[in-house]
């Protein structure tokens, strides 16, 4: 069947800001989706509140609404733009639910809007836990023992007819298994129950019977309108049910089902995808298998583009979000060309002659209170993948791409002993240590039958980690690095050993392993994902590496003759540029990097380059195998970048834009790049220089510039031990700002106000040595904070891209404040010193490209502003794709311009952008996933990702951006307040501000008893500890719509957690800082005084010049 040609403008729904179980995965497959549509013909229309997305750049769509995806602002968007059609099942749960709702409310059917890729009958039988447990009875396809409950009531029912413990509560059209979980007693099952039917839109939940210990299994199913389907992939899950399958870890394609087993799973896909009714596009299927009978339920499907297709993507070369997008416009399998192969259509299922392993990342150590225990409710923030040609080598290499300090499975530093009971527990506990534990039991000498009746585990999976033991003490105990012979060195790399991992055990180091495997010829080769096992050639240059030993042959003569590996990277003749990617997501590290990373690929290419992408996070577009002219599949180590680097043999080489993780390496590649061998490959660091990088990171190095530069800085030490530490908070003055030196995110960073907080935070929050420092900081109390991103190029012209003010004070983490663009409240002086010192750093740095600096304002009773400089990161920061989306001036793009050696005059740009409207950045962070942990924000940082507002005024911007971070503000209700003593006086005016919007207050004694005294109406309520009923008790019936309360010290911090935890449980827009509450009472004004105005980014900056 031809497109179809009846449909001219299409709405595509993005999935919002990245959130644990909804990740940058969407944003790859929304990128893909529009420029397919795009190629197509088709005119397209997009609605995305995250600014950090590729997705939302302006050439992406013909029309690009950063904007909340709510059913108001959509139906706004489509009153406006009028599309034809909107395809709902690229932008995760999000865009589903968002679709449902106008479907539901009557919107597309009053605008003649249809609904494609998925209908409103598929996604409801597939979402919804009861039709989709019909429509499974009736195909014959076993579900697990359940029932469906939509309330406390029925949940007790359910459970009763269960009979059993545990249960797992699973609820309907939610992401992630946001607020599911697994309940082992009846005390457990209640509280699940009750958040899984807060969580669900629709207030439902399915009740399961325990299938724990049951294999898992996934796979990615397409189907077009004339009935074709197609497996693209099936992955298995490492860890057995009861883990969550974002949480575990996978490996495609299924390595322990039998044929019959993969064959009866296929059928059984095809019936599903049949019987729901998903006309055309993708789907996940998820199953479970008894390991003791064979027996095979269904756990549940998405009717959309999912979080493993995307790895499913990656895994196959397969593009499922742009064939989908295809099948969507009236494409049948057979009539789309396979991109990867040129040659075969995309009816061919994909088949890999290779393993796929992807490992996730987690962020437990962020949220205190909550144990790093996996259930079914997803809560990893990242994940690596890496490809092998056995499960060891992807294995091992995707353990180290995940950049927690591992150089594969283990065998890198001393095994810790653990008791037996403990031990045990860990193996039987899923957690994101549990696959060390399993080395550990190994080691210990456990059988893989004790490990399995344990973990439960596959026996395969146990079988082939002890071959990797097994090779240990075969071919590296004992042994010196002279001693390895080629063969050893071969089998090794074949496992997937890093040359660390064979360093430590041979008491060598990582690059004289390397010289040892030059010497026997053992180097890598790469080969390519082409979805075909070879059996066609690929077009598109995306590569892994692996270990091949000499391929023997009989020749004319018949002698046998020995042919060397050959690699399958093919020659080019350009200048080539390699972007080192930003690995693995975690808190701090996101998306606003592969954004950045993307943005240099896309700006070289039009400069004529050939780039070169190297990343191992499967999530993101940068690993699109498009995106850039050439793709390596790699951890980003030491080692694996040489590889790339001597196969490529790059003119440049960009580490600035990866965040942490290139610049970890940037040193080292330096120094390799002078040596001998570095110098034949004519690669250099492209920007600002390591030595300058690490200049601005060494504390003690960047106060003597600031010293030389006349900049102030807040007062700081040093401290190299315990005793120095409280000598030097003494002479700073509390409260202090403390952490260790070289971090990412804030991770470990606390205010402290006395020494007794002092010493808990030595004991407790870090190990202190003399090459571990501490850094104590002076708090700058009531400080306005400034972000500032600016370019400076090698004529030595600075222009500042873009001046953000905080909201929340100095000593929250930047990433977790929201800020503003344009400054709102900053004087000429401030503003002007700011720029100035700006300047004069990214001179004295010799920066080349972007530079970030961080300022705190200090404002004095009599208004006088004093500026202080807190950091100077001569890199790419988080915050570059928000200003170039309020400003409309590419930053990333022109910052590679400027590495490659154009001037900022040449591009045309010297002078700063304006922006044409108010636009505020608002933070998203993740705390409902975390039970246990508290709400308080503070200087570690804990978001997962960001939504962009803007509008003319601030006060209407600023409520944009709560509405799409999902914490919309109330216009009408009751505030409770409860704020410390420092507080009370300036809460006044903001108490009489809501007051006069019409709000009722109510506040704890003190804070009562303050406002009383000013004259305003307030009701005291009780504390928690202080009787019934109390502020938790109206939080929880429903009688608070905002609760402000601005805790100061540990103390203060720890009594009113209870509060902000209720609030977060109820969905409570919880405000903890005054400036917070400043701002919020402007966004109430401004929702009650206007309606919301939406705004195209192509509208806003048109006439910008394109860079």
């Amino acid at each position: 069947m031809p497109r179809r040609n009846d449909l001219h403008r299409i709405l595509l729904l993005g999935s919002g800001p990245i959130v644990i179980g909804q990740a940058c995965e969407f944003d790859y497959s929304g990128t893909q989706a529009c420029k397919a549509l795009k190629a197509e013909g088709y005119e397209v229309v997009l609605v995305n509140s995250n600014p950090a997305s590729i997705m939302t750049d302006p050439e992406m769509a013909d029309r690009t609404y950063v904007e909340p995806l709510t059913p108001e602002v959509v139906t706004r968007v489509i009153e406006r733009e009028r599309p034809d059609a909107l395809l709902p099942t690229m932008g995760g749960q999000t865009a589903l639910n968002l679709a449902v709702a106008l479907a539901e409310d009557g919107t597309l059917d009053r605008f003649g809007i249809e609904l494609i890729g998925a209908d409103l009958k598929a996604i409801r039988k597939a979402e919804d836990r009861q039709l989709f447990k019909e429509a499974m009875e009736r195909i014959g396809v076993k579900v697990c023992p359940s029932g469906i409950a939509s309330s406390m009531d029925e949940a007790k029912d359910v459970g009763a007819s269960i009979g059993t413990f545990p249960r797992i509560i699973r609820p309907a059209f939610t992401l992630g298994g946001s607020g599911g979980g697994i309940a082992y007693n009846p005390e457990e099952f209640d509280a699940i129950c009750k958040s899984g039917l807060d969580a669900s839109p629709v207030s439902q939940i399915l009740i399961e019977k325990s299938l724990l210990g049951w294999k898992e299994f996934e796979l990615e199913v397409m189907r077009d309108l004339a009935d074709n389907v197609v497996i693209v992939c099936s992955i298995e899950n490492l860890d057995p049910m009861g883990v969550h399958t974002g949480d575990s870890i996978t490996v495609a394609p299924a390595q322990t089902l039998t044929d019959r087993e993969y064959q009866r799973l296929r059928d059984q896909s095809i019936a599903i995808i049949r019987e729901i009714g998903v006309a055309t596009g993708g789907s996940n299927i998820q199953f479970a298998i008894n390991p003791q009978d064979g027996d095979v339920v269904v756990i549940e499907m998405n009717p959309r583009v999912s979080r493993s297709s995307a790895l499913a993507s990656k895994a196959t070369g397969f593009p499922i979000a742009k064939i989908a997008a295809k099948l969507a416009v009236g494409y049948t399998l057979d009539e789309i060309l396979n991109d990867i192969t040129g040659k075969t259509p995309a009816c061919f299922e994909p088949t890999i002659d290779y393993v796929v392993t992807k490992v996730p990342r987690f962020a437990f150590e962020k949220f205190r209170g909550s144990p790093a225990v996996l259930t079914t409710a997803m809560k990893s923030v990242g994940e690596a993948m890496a490809i092998g040609r056995c499960f060891e080598e992807s294995f091992q290499k995707a353990l180290r791409s995940l950049e927690t300090g591992l150089s594969g499975w283990g065998g890198d530093r001393p095994e810790p002993t653990l008791e037996p009971a403990e031990l045990e527990r860990s193996l039987r506990t899923p957690s994101p240590e549990r696959i060390l534990s399993v080395r550990y039991a190994m080691v210990a000498g456990r059988t893989d039958a004790e490990i399995h009746s344990l973990s439960s585990i596959d026996p395969w999976f146990l079988a082939k980690l002890r071959r990797l033991i097994d090779a240990e003490e075969r071919l590296l105990r004992g042994k010196r690095l002279d001693q390895l012979s080629s063969d050893t060195m071969l089998e090794l790399k074949q496992l997937g050993f890093s040359d660390r991992q064979i360093a430590w055990q041979t008491g060598s180091k990582e690059l004289e392993v390397r010289a040892r495997r030059n010497t026997l010829a053992i180097q890598p080769v790469f080969k390519t994902v082409d979805t075909c096992a070879a059996e066609f050639a690929s077009s598109t240059p995306y590569h892994y590496s692996t270990y091949e030993r000499p391929v023997g042959r009989i020749n004319t003569k018949g002698d046998l003759v020995f042919q060397a590996p050959t690699s399958e990277v093919s020659t080019d003749t350009r200048r080539k540029l390699m972007i080192l990617g930003g690995g693995p997501n975690r808190i701090g590290q996101g998306i606003e990097f592969d954004y950045c990373c993307c943005h240099a690929s896309f700006s070289a290419q039009n400069q004529g380059y050939c780039t070169v992408m190297v990343n191992s996070n499967p999530e993101t577009v940068s690993t699109d195998y498009d995106s850039s002219d050439r793709l390596y599949f790699e951890p980003l180590t030491f080692e694996d970048v040489l590889n790339v680097i001597e196969a490529e043999r790059p003119a440049g080489v960009i580490v600035q834009f990866g965040g942490q993780t290139p610049l970890k390496l940037a040193l080292p590649l330096l120094r390799w790049f002078e040596t001998s061998q570095g110098q034949t490959t004519g690669t250099q660091i492209w920007g600002t220089s390591p030595e300058s990088i690490d200049l601005a990171e060494d504390r003690e190095q960047f106060e003597a510039i600031l010293r030389e530069l006349e900049i102030r800085q807040p007062r700081n030490g040093l401290a190299r031990s315990d005793g120095e530490a409280r000598a030097v908070a003494e002479t700073v003055g509390y409260p202090v700002v403390v952490r260790p030196s070289y971090v990412l995110g804030g991770r470990a960073m606390e205010v402290v106000y006395d020494e007794s907080e002092l010493n808990r935070y030595m004991n407790e929050a870090v190990q202190v040595e003399p090459d571990h420092p501490v850094l104590i900081d002076q708090y700058l109390q009531n400080a306005i904070e400034v972000d500032v991103d600016a370019l400076c190029d090698q004529e030595g012209t600075v222009v500042i891209g873009g001046l953000m003010e905080h909201i929340e004070p100095a000593g929250i983490h930047s990433g977790d404040s929201a800020c503003c663009l344009p400054s709102i409240s900053l004087g000429a002086e401030a503003l002007n010193t700011i720029k100035a010192w700006t300047k004069a750093l990214a001179l004295r740095l010799n920066v080349r490209g972007l530079i970030n600096l961080q300022f705190a304002v200090q404002r004095a009773e009599n208004g006088e502003e004093r500026v202080f400089i807190i950091e100077a990161n001569p890199r790419a920061s988080r915050t570059v794709p928000f200003v170039a989306k309020a400003t409309g001036v590419p930053l990333a793009r022109i910052a590679t311009r400027v590495m490659a050696g154009e001037s900022l005059a040449t591009i045309g740009l010297l002078h700063e952008p304006s922006p044409p409207l108010q636009a505020v950045k608002e933070a998203v962070l993740p705390f409902r996933r975390f039970p246990g942990a508290d709400s308080l924000l503070g200087p570690e940082m804990r978001s997962t990702g960001e939504v962009m507002g803007w509008a003319p005024d601030f006060g209407m911007a600023y409520a944009k951006a709560e509405i799409a971070a999902g914490d919309a503000l109330p216009t009408e209700g009751t505030v409770f307040l409860s704020t410390h003593d420092r507080d009370k006086p300036a809460l006044i005016p903001v108490a009489q501000r809501l007051i006069a919007l019409g709000f009722d207050l109510i506040a704890t004694s003190g804070t009562a008893q303050t406002l009383s005294a000013a004259g305003l109406s307030v009701t005291p309520v009780l504390k928690v500890h202080e009787g019934r009923p109390n502020i938790e008790d109206q939080i929880r019936s429903g009688g608070v719509q905002l609760v402000i309360n601005t805790p100061i010290g540990r103390q203060a911090a720890h009594d009113d957690r209870y509060l902000r935890r209720a609030a977060l449980d109820y969905s409570v827009p919880t405000v903890t800082t005054l400036a917070g509450a400043r701002s919020a009472v402007e966004g109430i004004e401004a929702l009650q005084s206007k309606s919301i105005e939406i705004h195209a980014l192509q509208d806003v900056h048109a006439g910008a010049e394109s860079r």
